[in-house]
């Protein structure tokens, strides 16, 4: 079994799944890590493509705040709270039916995504102190 069928099996299921930094990245259709010129296949839960940011240093590696969406559940109670990133890639176009949340590091790029049972962050909760331990918190109370 692969990663991708798991993934699509707890979607099916409706059991909440977290995805973080590249556990986002897999589940959007395309990504170009491996060659700017050659997109790959990814998981494909989400349409998109990942690829690699316009920024001036890279790996952005850092505190960044965020733009929640208005129908968030994961970021309820830290909306204006900054979290830690560590990637050179990310999603840049807004998933359809989703609440996304933006962050910017040289161009907006895809902070977060809610949609169904999948939800995702670019940034690391678990190395964002007590505003990443309420994003867990907060994925942990969704129900299942």
């Amino acid at each position: 079994v692969d990663g991708g069928d798991i993934v699509r099996e707890r979607l099916a299921k409706e059991r909440p799944t977290l995805g973080i930094c590249i556990g986002m990245q897999i589940l959007f259709s395309q990504g170009t890590e491996h060659s700017e010129n050659t997109a790959h296949v990814g998981v494909g839960i989400w349409d998109g493509i990942v690829s690699k940011l316009d920024a001036p240093i890279l790996p952005h590696m850092g505190w960044n705040t965020v733009e929640t969406s208005s129908d968030s559940v994961l970021f309820k109670g830290v909306e204006s709270e900054s979290f830690y990133f560590v990637h050179s890639y990310a999603a840049k176009d807004p998933v359809n039916g989703a609440a996304n949340t933006i962050s910017n590091y040289g161009e907006d790029f895809l902070a977060a995504v809610e949609k169904d049972f999948i939800v995702a962050t670019q940034f690391h909760p678990e190395k964002s102190a007590d505003a990443g331990s309420k994003i867990i918190e907060n994925f942990i109370n969704i129900p299942s």
